[in-house]
């Protein structure tokens, strides 16, 4: 007899951010241009009379202008991206080159001899030796800041991160199998985001150091080796011709035009006080940090396994540093771990407007190859307001639509529940008062404020005391490679189409101007999230709490 299961069902899209003090999810650069405007206006009019007035209001306008959302986003953010990638081509930091000694030495001198001769020929080379020392750099820009706590053979990775203007943290890559295998059961579907969120929310307590989780699909062709090599050794002498032409036939069919994919999860830890507090306590200095490490990789495969992902295994500092130079040269099988070194993870490329260059040799041939990378971002203001099930990302990862190499990354901040509750509510009681003012004032309420309230409604009703659920911040990011630029156009435009009628997502965010350093978002490193920002309640709520005992045992 069996038995009928309600599919898993939540709601996702619609909030990008919380309220702010004129309502609505503003940005912040109209929010302190908004400010200053009427700071402004506060001062002049007093001063000078009705033209101070009209500088105000018309800032305000001007502001609202510039700043207002549209499917290429505001003119202010189109701004911002030219200048930027102005300032990078006279810069010379669209271009990398993995640092190497003699070419620094060279470049540096050809420097030093311009500077002290004259005419234009000197300039020149002054300027090209400039570009030079300014693509020469340890890591390429999506792994800017990336070091090693640990990376010896046969242990686990663990990367040390200090990206330039953001928090420190380390890294932790584990490789799974995944949930779901072939056609399931409602049941096991149900089961499955039931685990997943049991081990996202046994992280986002506020005693457990690790608060960043980011899921990583790279999907690429299937790769025969395996089988081509279990043939070589188990192949009967005495085997027709003919039965092994067959079975090429059925390795060639079979893998034509398929894709496979391969389940990476990064967990991150912050480097704090709480961390280093905690460190202290399994030993002096790096040796502390390495054995509280080892103790929270145990305890992150024990979530693993118990979320059901299957086989779980966490990466080492090669298979890492494997994964990272087949995203960006897609020649290289993902698992060719022979020729890597974990201080050298990045290719030679160059960057476009639009798309990031990677040229490299495919390892196998020694050809030379030339693949070009775009990456877009999925944002939740962005996506349509409705419920979904776990599988709302499938046409996206298995989808016949998009026959392109790509890698799928989600990444998620987990919030402990006493710091989401309080912003949820603050939420609702702005959004409430906003309804209430309209109404009051005879207009009509906007769809926005509706979708809006009724979001938070339903994250206070999640975050009801007992529920033992958390909250989270996520953001998603899709690199799509291709071997030409055309092709790349192509694969553009279908990614949009997939996403825009099966995922519900009104506008991909583009990453132009920037395409390097948005690689590494679906690297799977934990980069793609800004550093976070507590508001005054919750940092608060922090401060009350303190900082470990020195003689408490953790």
């Amino acid at each position: 007899m069996s038995q009928n299961v309600t599919p898993v069902v939540r709601y996702l899209g619609g909030e990008t951010g919380h309220r702010s003090f004129f309502g609505g999810t503003h940005s912040r650069t109209r929010i302190a241009l908004l400010a200053l405007f009427m700071i402004s206006g506060l001062i002049l009019t007093p001063l000078i009379g009705w033209p101070g007035l009209a500088i105000a209001v018309g800032g305000c306008g001007l502001t609202f202008l510039v700043t207002a959302r549209t499917h290429r986003g505001s003119i202010m953010d189109r701004h911002r991206k030219r200048a930027r990638w102005k300032h990078r081509t006279r810069t010379g930091t669209t271009r990398y080159q993995p640092f190497d000694v003699a070419a620094w030495d060279q470049a540096e001198q050809a420097l030093t001899d311009a500077t002290h001769t004259r005419g234009t020929t000197s300039k020149e080379t002054a300027a090209a030796a400039r570009q030079t020392l300014a693509a020469l750099r340890a890591n390429p820009d999506g792994a800017d800041g990336m070091g090693w706590l640990q990376c010896g053979r046969g242990e686990p990775g663990i990367a040390w991160h200090a990206p330039a203007g953001e928090r420190s943290y380390l890294s932790v890559t584990f490789s799974v199998t995944g949930q779901l295998r072939g056609i399931e059961s409602a049941t096991v579907m149900a089961q499955a985001a039931e685990g997943w969120g049991l081990f996202l929310a046994g992280r986002a307590v506020p005693s457990v150091l690790a608060d960043t989780v980011q899921t990583t699909t790279r999907i690429l062709p299937a790769d025969s080796a395996l089988q081509e090599f279990w043939v070589l050794n188990s192949l009967d002498d005495s085997v027709p011709p003919d039965a092994i032409r067959s079975y090429e036939d059925v390795l060639r069919l079979t893998g034509e035009d398929a894709m496979v994919q391969r389940h990476y999860i990064t967990v991150s830890w912050p480097i704090t006080s709480t961390f280093t507090d905690t460190a202290a306590k399994y030993g002096p200095d790096r040796d502390g940090w390495r054995n509280l490490m080892r103790t929270e990789i145990a305890a992150t495969v024990r979530g693993l396994t118990e979320a059901r992902m299957g086989q779980v295994e966490p990466l080492t500092a090669r298979q890492l540093g494997a994964v990272m130079l087949h995203q960006q040269n897609p020649s290289r099988p993902i698992d060719f771990v022979a020729d890597v070194h974990p201080t050298r993870l990045g290719e030679a490329s160059r960057d476009e407007f639009s798309a990031h260059v990677v040229a490299g040799q495919n390892p196998t041939t020694g050809a030379p190859t030339e693949w070009w990378h775009r990456t877009a971002a999925v944002r939740a203001e962005a996506v349509a307001t409705g419920p979904r099930t776990p599988l709302w990302v499938l046409d996206l990862l298995i989808g016949r639509d998009i026959q392109v190499i790509r890698s799928v990354s989600f990444h998620l901040r987990l919030v402990p529940a006493m710091e989401a509750k309080i912003a949820a509510r603050q939420d609702l009681v702005r959004d409430t008062a906003e309804r209430m003012s309209r109404v009051q004032a005879g207009k009509f309420d906007t769809d926005d404020t509706v979708v809006a309230m009724t979001a938070a409604q339903r994250r206070r009703d999640d975050l009801t005391a007992g529920t033992h659920h958390h909250g989270a911040n996520w953001v998603g990011y899709i690199t799509i490679s291709t071997p030409t630029r055309d092709e790349l156009s192509q694969a553009s435009r279908r990614l949009e189409d997939v996403c825009a009628t099966s995922l519900g997502v009104d506008r991909l965010d583009w990453q132009d101007s920037y395409q390097a350093a948005a690689s590494g978002t679906t690297w799977p490193i934990g980069r793609g999230l800004a550093t976070p920002t507590t508001g005054m309640s919750a940092h608060l709520y922090r401060k009350l709490a303190g900082r470990t005992e020195k003689d408490a045992l953790t």
